[in-house]
């Protein structure tokens, strides 16, 4: 089991980097560059690889072998990197956006292929359980090293020989990947095998009726597009804000890089141990008014303008909130969406919930792509007052269906 999760956790630790590079990295270094925040906004539809995934996740499934998929792309994500580092954002922007895409695009292929590995590896709830736990603190860890560990030197070590110690990680997990025993396993291989000789022709809007009709879909549809509007502004903005006014690069990095994401970490982590006592339902009515609420006191940190270690105090205590909350609501929301994708038949399950994972990437990476926009547009103070009505407006979503709607059941369930 440890050569399992040691396996899962190294892939998902390598597929967050493209995430930290563009959510933490990227915004703070162009926007050191004199870029606008509009243009800063508009570099994650860099993101939309992720959302086209379902397209390409058949063919992972059916041609080829999970091992081969995995080396591939890691060593795409080498070369990406080893190209990167032969450019200089200054002046070849368009290049490192289209070295950034292909990471995306390579990241997300990654991703289909290490969660059908997993699928073929783990067994039993125990290891279903701390599997999930691999892939959660794997992932945010590269996004914490490549957002806060490699800003936090950037300007010692620069752009070039920052992407090189990238290429060599993604090197290293190649050919320990190639190598590795877990992959050997008869379920991974038969599971391919399987899949490939399963021939029947897909339908494409049969399955989606089939979709559209599982109890609680409607619901939870809205829900993943919504649910991170106003903090996923907040998130993108906020940091920016400060280094405008507060923080250079570096403290940023560290304070909202590597501080910041160990509590969204902590977060996540917390809200499997809180589901084991404590409905769903219940859970989400109070997380949600409590994100509300941090985003009051968030707004107020805008108005003060001047540096001082008080402000940059209470900017990291709101930073620290804002991410332990998110990193909550994540788990619980993804709780959601598999407890709506058990009501499927079975054989549209895993495509059940591929859309709805789909769709939530979806929501976070359109607003994201237009906060810097709203920003340009109207200033700081009116841009995080209408973050502030998405966000209590998604609380009033939820707290609705916990009376009358889909998480009524949720509310009055025992947890087991």
């Amino acid at each position: 089991m440890n050569d399992k999760l040691v396996f899962l956790g190294l892939l998902y630790f390598v597929q967050g980097i493209p995430y930290g590079l563009q959510s933490s990295l990227l915004p703070v270094y162009l926007r050191g560059a004199g870029h606008s925040l509009t243009r800063i906004g508009l570099t994650k539809v860099l993101y939309f690889p992720w959302v086209l995934k379902v397209l390409w996740a058949p063919l992972v499934d059916r041609v080829g072998t999970k091992r081969r998929w995995l080396v591939g792309t890691v060593s795409g994500l080498a070369l990406t990197c080893l190209t990167s580092a032969a450019l200089a954002p200054e002046a070849h922007i368009w290049g490192v956006v289209g070295t950034l895409l292909a990471m995306n695009a390579l990241a997300s292929v990654q991703d289909i292929a290490v969660d059908g590995a997993a699928v073929g590896l783990l067994k039993g709830r125990s290891e279903l359980g701390l599997g999930n736990t691999a892939q959660v603190v794997g992932y945010k860890a590269g996004s914490v090293f490549a957002g806060g560990g490699l800003l936090a030197v950037i300007d010692v070590a620069g752009w070039g020989w920052m992407f090189m110690l990238l290429a060599c990680v993604y090197c290293g997990v190649a050919l320990f990947v190639w190598g590795a025993p877990v992959l050997d396993d008869d379920c991974v291989r038969s599971q391919a095998e399987g899949r490939k000789g399963g021939g029947d022709a897909v339908h494409p809007w049969r399955v989606w009726r089939k979709l559209m009709a599982v109890p609680g879909t409607p619901w939870t549809v809205l829900y993943v597009l919504t649910y991170k509007l106003g903090e996923q502004g907040a998130v993108t903005m906020f940091p920016l804000f400060l280094l405008d006014h507060h923080m250079t690069a570096r403290e940023l990095g560290f304070w909202n890089g590597v501080v910041a994401m160990g509590f969204s970490i902590l977060g996540s982590s917390l809200g499997g141990l809180l589901l084991a006592q404590y409905s769903t339902g219940s859970l989400m009515r109070r997380v949600f008014v409590l994100r509300t609420v941090s985003m009051v006191f968030q707004i107020s940190l805008l108005t003060i303008l001047e540096p001082s270690p008080l402000m940059k105090a209470m900017a990291v205590l709101s930073l620290s909130v804002q991410h332990f909350l998110g990193g909550l609501i994540t788990t619980l929301t993804f709780t959601t969406m598999m407890h709506c994708t058990q009501r499927a038949e079975e054989s549209v399950q895993a495509t059940h919930y591929s859309f709805l994972a789909t769709l939530e990437v979806l929501g976070k990476l359109m607003f994201s792509a237009l906060a810097g926009g709203v920003v340009d547009w109207v200033g700081y103070h009116s841009a995080f007052l209408f973050f502030l009505v998405l966000s209590a407006g998604t609380a009033l979503h939820v707290w609705r269906a916990t009376e009358t709607g889909a998480l009524r059941e949720h509310l009055k369930e025992q947890p087991q």
